[in-house]
């Protein structure tokens, strides 16, 4: 088996074990040449196998062993017997005095290689390795915002729309109290991408915030917007804060808005936060929680 057997797996180790089990053999008596560490692809779309080739090593053939004539038995002299010892020695003190005990150094020995395999060599190189692997799991502005932009572009693609998607670092504002990155999707026909009142919008964005997070496992604050769909939407809410709390001051009448997310019922509350005539709460409950504006009294 000379070009080897391809062998396939969800990862190279992987791989390289099915061959091992196909061949039966250890990973001392092959070569292995990986064709193709394989991708994971996009959501398991356009993923590909990782994938090995294994050749045996060639084994050097034995001489078989030739039988051997016996050989007579040589006789020897028994050992002389031991002299006995002096009567007045100590039964422990050493034959000389320069002699050292044995075990007790083994004994030191080992422990001596025990603590040394236990204990790094240089504090400062564990120190030093520490700050090497917190430098690479840190990522930078740029870095996070490239690979936001690209899993992005990925995701819209494969939902079949054709997007340029333009990234840019926001301050916090009414409806993010962090700095976020904000992705700004431009393109025709992406109407679809936000959905009744903004849902499918806010489903993408927090799709996207978990793909992040498994790349780069820290949670990053992520806004997914269309055409400016978010800030549009925003002045509108701003401007029907408003012209709701008009209405109740002129008439002294409560006034419900119709149900909605979160996230715009909070436009609405910090819209009216310190109005000198009205208040707002929410009520109800899941989907059909909504704001009311309420006159204040006295």
């Amino acid at each position: 088996m000379t070009d080897g057997t391809l062998f396939t797996g969800k990862t190279v180790e992987d791989a390289i074990a099915e061959g091992l089990r196909s061949l039966g053999a250890t990973q001392e008596q092959v070569d292995v040449n990986v064709v193709s560490r394989g991708s994971r692809g996009l959501f398991g779309i356009g993923s590909e196998p990782a994938q090995v080739r294994l050749t045996l090593r060639t084994v050097v053939p034995v001489s078989p062993v030739l039988p051997v004539s016996p050989v007579p038995p040589v006789l020897v002299d028994p050992p002389p017997a031991p002299k006995p010892l002096a009567a007045e020695a100590p039964a422990l003190a050493p034959a000389q005095p320069s002699a050292e005990p044995v075990l007790p150094v083994i004994t030191a020995a080992v422990s001596a290689g025990a603590e040394a395999d236990a204990a790094p060599a240089n504090a400062e190189d564990v120190d030093d390795a520490f700050e090497g692997e917190a430098e690479e799991n840190e990522v930078d502005d740029a870095e996070m915002a490239a690979l936001a932009v690209e899993l992005l572009r990925e995701t819209v693609k494969l939902m079949g729309f054709d997007a340029e998607v333009v990234a840019s670092w926001q301050a916090p504002d009414a409806d993010n109290d962090d700095r976020y990155l904000l992705l700004n999707l431009h393109g025709r026909d992406l109407g679809a991408l936000i959905g009744r009142r903004g849902e499918t919008l806010t489903s993408l964005q927090y799709l996207l915030r978990l793909m992040v997070n498994q790349r780069l496992h820290q949670w990053k604050n992520i806004v997914v917007d269309v055409e400016q769909y978010r800030q549009h939407r925003a002045e509108h809410l701003a401007q029907l804060a408003l012209r709701s709390a008009d209405q109740v001051t002129q008439t002294g009448r409560s006034l419900s808005l119709e149900p909605m997310p979160s996230n715009e019922r909070r436009i609405i509350h910090l819209a009216l936060r310190d109005h000198a005539t009205v208040f707002t709460e929410s009520t109800g409950d899941g989907d059909r929680r909504k704001i009311q504006i309420h006159p204040r009294r006295g």
